[in-house]
């Protein structure tokens, strides 16, 4: 990550490297705007930082510059005179956010990050950036990312397990665009949500004739997805008898389509999800092992929301832009109470819930930042999936108090041990202790 600071005063441009260093951010330095056109046709940025008021070329000149040029990274124009008039053309010429001198540092940093974010996310969505299709600012989600461009260039078989709305066919597609066969056609089906009396005929196809309505042939998805991948949703819900023939495809790679008498070769890749523990399936007699075995050639756990809530903030904003242009709306982003208490949410439906929230507070939403009062988290679940949608469903015990208590403590310190410690009354020893006890991963 590296930032460009424009500012004729030097003091100013020394305290913010100095300030971006202690967060780990690079950056460099540019006295005027002239300066900063040269350096960003030599040099990558990630964000601009610009005083609006400069000798030569001044701040909101460089501003149309990077616009005009299609530069594509957030800008936050910095003046020491609170004209109104001056924040609001600003804002008007592209900028992504004005503050004033002085301003309070931590803020800076907040919606720094925050606009670093969103951008890369916007450039995931996009496809500008190989391997980001899967969106997440945590450990979790750059393991998973990493996994899946490992793995993408083979063709072997992935299981992806996770519950309800954490991604799962989002990595499924990352999978197949990173792949070999990215230009052959990715096909989708979701075992729960159809007929067991149709599953098969969906499937393997069927001849003319092969049942009463079957007035002519019909290719099944395998032979559809021939040369690209098929994607076997809630692979858990697929009746035993079906199990068998299933295998036998992943044995043999071939099918027969119903009514008929002749294999047919297929060769598409076989990505399969679930929410459900297959290995107790397996134990309970419900789910054939062999099956089990053949699908788990590489194995993917997308954790719930609540397991990632450094994601959350991130996740919004991915999901702004995308409803944005979608119902033609420019709301910019979210402000800070607003982030917060999506920070805190325990989203058990994960990002299908979260996508919810945020399309209904777009709708409600009386300025271009969606503000707490336009969110609705009441409606929202509250409580853990059930054993039915593949989970374990836990009454909140003390462990799971102090647990989330420490999450939330972490997401107000951006991370910071020692404030959170202070502000939950123990020591920095024992809060990194309880960190690595509960697993939490920010």
């Amino acid at each position: 990550m590296k930032v460009l600071i424009c500012d004729d005063e030097e003091n100013i441009r020394k305290l913010l490297k100095r300030l971006l260093k202690l967060e780990g951010i690079d950056s460099d330095g540019a006295e005027n705007g002239l300066s900063a056109q040269r350096m960003m046709s030599e040099e990558r940025y990630d964000a601009v930082i610009a005083d609006l008021r400069m000798p030569g070329l001044d701040g909101l000149s460089l501003l149309r510059w990077i616009r005009g040029e299609g530069f594509r990274v957030p800008v936050v124009m910095i003046s020491a005179h609170g004209d109104i008039n001056d924040a609001v053309t600003a804002l008007k010429e592209g900028a992504d956010d004005y503050l004033v001198k002085p301003f309070d540092p931590d803020e800076l940093l907040i919606k720094l990050k925050g606009l670093i974010k969103a951008q890369n996310l916007i450039n995931a969505a996009e496809g500008e950036r190989k391997g980001e299709g899967f969106i997440g600012a945590s450990s979790s989600a750059e393991q998973i990312r990493r996994i899946i461009e490992r793995i993408a260039p083979s063709q072997a078989t992935v299981l992806i397990t996770g519950e309800s709305g954490t991604g799962k066919e989002v990595a499924a597609r990352m999978i197949h665009d990173l792949s070999s066969v990215s230009s052959g056609p990715f096909m989708a089906i979701n075992i729960g949500g159809v007929p067991e009396n149709l599953i098969e005929s969906e499937l393997f196809g069927y001849e003319k004739g092969a049942f009463t309505g079957a007035d002519g042939r019909k290719p099944g998805l395998f032979e559809l997805a021939s040369g690209g991948t098929l994607f076997l949703d809630e692979i858990g819900d697929m009746p035993a008898a079906l199990q068998v023939k299933i295998l036998r495809v992943l044995q043999e790679k071939k099918i027969t389509r119903l009514g008929g008498t002749s294999e047919i070769p297929i060769n598409a890749r076989i990505v399969a999800a679930t929410n459900r523990n297959l290995e107790d399936m397996v134990r309970e007699g419900t789910f054939r092992e062999d099956l089990f075995y053949r699908l788990n050639v590489v194995r993917i756990r997308i954790p719930p929301l609540r397991e990632r809530p450094s994601d959350i903030p991130v996740l919004a904003q991915a999901i702004l832009a995308k409803y944005s242009e979608n119902m033609g709306m420019r709301i910019k982003g979210f402000a800070p109470d607003a982030i917060e208490a999506l920070s805190q949410h325990p989203f058990y439906g994960n990002v299908r819930e979260l996508e919810n929230v945020i399309e209904r507070a777009m709708i409600f939403a009386d300025s271009d930042m969606i503000e707490l009062r336009d969110l609705d988290l009441r409606h929202s679940l509250g409580h853990e999936p059930s054993k039915e949608a593949g989970t374990v469903a836990e009454a909140e015990s003390l462990r799971d108090i102090e647990r989330n208590a420490i999450i939330r403590s972490l997401h107000r310190w951006e991370g910071n041990r020692t404030r959170s410690a202070e502000e939950l009354g123990i020591s920095r020893r024992t809060l990194i202790t309880k960190i690595q006890e509960y697993g939490i991963d920010l």
